[in-house]
């Protein structure tokens, strides 16, 4: 019992120090980077017929349907394209439905990762951004807008942003000889787009979330090298920022769920007060994180929403869970298309989760100067000449 008990300790202890290097391996991006430096949305991408990212997940995407390979497609391309840099692969899994008798419904979930180059797979921490791309069987030709054709938008959307000054750093880093395997450093990045939240009759434990339950089930029992750092594929997993119900105009205020990751919650909550002190948000939403000064005394619900998380915080994940307590009005109705989106909160949702994701892979100083902003100081600059004269 003794040699247990301090067995106990010592994991315990292991368990502080990993959540103090998570907390503390957070470097926020200067004003200037905000500003000048980081790629903001734009209406090319999330123009709700013709964006490059957005448009294209618009449709009905029910697990293998036609609509649901299009949009894993647009998704391929997006990264065959925009970020050839990262590694993509699938998770599949099928199952049987309440509604489709003994036929096997197949599930296929998106990853896309990018690590440090020098770094064994085994060895690197991961932020991981996820979302999921399926929409509900019933009722017919429903689109998911906020649910969740958005939040993928979004993530597409913050990857791009940050994809070039991560190679920027991780080649200064390799430059410097910078690259010993150290925790802190050893910290990638992961693109998690899930099939089958949605229930296809109503939700139950085992009518919902298929793609999560099976990629969660399969990191556990997929081990790494014997001498790596993590165990598993699914202790690789540093943070899983969950983002859902996001993009309509309604004062949805989201609650920080977890207390085992409010500290990440605090960051972006942070973050998004930044950008609106910058004026940068372009939506007239109040704010969306609101508890950030919220104390261990004060409750937290943990595992009361159902959503893509649970099978992962049930193996120990931490998690972000972006997802407001009351949902929009829209919600599971064929109301949730595009056109009850809110495109300017689409956009700032997009911009503050490339603003989180920059500082959790602390990437200041490692953006170029934005053309775009270099030619709006420009035009400001001409404005406030001829004001003058």
């Amino acid at each position: 019992m003794r040699y247990c008990l301090r067995e106990m300790r010592l994991t315990t202890l292991l368990l502080i120090s990993l959540l103090l290097l998570h907390v503390l391996a957070y470097a926020p991006l200067s004003d200037d980077t905000i500003l000048n430096r980081l790629a903001q949305p734009d209406t090319a991408d999330f123009d709700i017929h013709t964006g490059n990212l957005l448009a294209p997940i618009l449709i009905p995407r029910v697990p293998g349907t036609e609509g649901s390979r299009k949009v894993l497609q647009h998704f391929v391309e997006f990264f065959r394209n925009s970020l050839p840099a990262w590694t993509v692969t699938f998770q599949n899994s099928t199952s049987k439905t309440p509604t489709h008798g003994d036929n096997e419904v197949p599930f296929v979930n998106l990853i896309a990762t990018r690590d440090p180059p020098w770094a064994a797979s085994g060895n690197v921490g991961r932020l991981n951004l996820v979302a999921h791309y399926d929409s509900k069987y019933q009722p017919e030709g429903f689109i998911g807008a906020t649910d969740s054709a958005a939040p993928c938008a979004m993530i597409m959307h913050a990857v791009r942003a940050i994809d070039a000054a991560l190679t920027r750093k991780w080649d200064t880093m390799q430059a410097q000889g910078s690259t010993d395997p150290d925790f802190d450093e050893q910290k990638g990045i992961q693109v998690l787009l899930l099939d089958g939240e949605e229930a296809f009759r109503s939700w139950t434990a085992t009518d919902s979330i298929y793609g999560a339950r099976s990629l969660a089930e399969e990191w556990e029992h997929t081990m790494h090298p014997a001498t790596s750092i993590y165990k598993t594929f699914l202790d690789s997993i540093e943070l899983f920022v969950l983002l859902d119900l996001l993009g309509v105009s309604e004062d949805l205020p989201i609650p920080s769920w977890q207390h085992t990751s409010h500290w990440s919650y605090v960051h972006m909550a942070e973050a998004e007060l930044r950008l609106r002190k910058l004026n940068l948000f372009r939506s007239k939403s109040r704010t969306w994180l609101p508890e950030k000064d919220k104390k261990e005394t004060d409750g937290f619900q943990s595992y009361v929403m159902q959503d893509d998380h649970i099978p992962f915080i049930a193996r120990g994940v931490q998690v972000l869970h972006l997802i407001p307590a009351r949902f929009p009005s829209v919600w599971h109705t064929i109301n949730d298309d595009a056109e009850h989106l809110d495109i300017p909160t689409v956009e700032d949702w997009a911009f503050l989760t490339a603003v989180f994701a920059a500082e959790y892979m602390e990437l200041e100083g490692f953006f170029e100067q934005n053309p775009a902003s270099q030619m709006m100081s420009r035009d400001d600059d001409d404005l406030i000449s001829k004001d003058e004269l």
